[in-house]
């Protein structure tokens, strides 16, 4: 993966994270958090598959 594309998994994955996290309290490091960016990161590679099958590089 180059790097611009793992730019983009970050901000998409940033994007989710926050979404996701602003339904919890506090920014503590707990299993939740850290299931809740798991899901995030998983989220934004299947953004990026999409993205790439809709418009493939040429």
């Amino acid at each position: 993966m180059d790097e611009g594309r793992k730019r983009v998994l970050l901000i998409a994955a940033s994007i989710l994270a926050a979404r996701k996290l602003s339904q919890y309290p506090g920014g503590k490091k707990v299993p939740v958090t850290v299931s809740a960016i798991s899901d995030v990161v998983r989220w934004a590679e299947e953004i990026l598959k999409e993205i790439d099958e809709r418009w493939p590089v040429k």
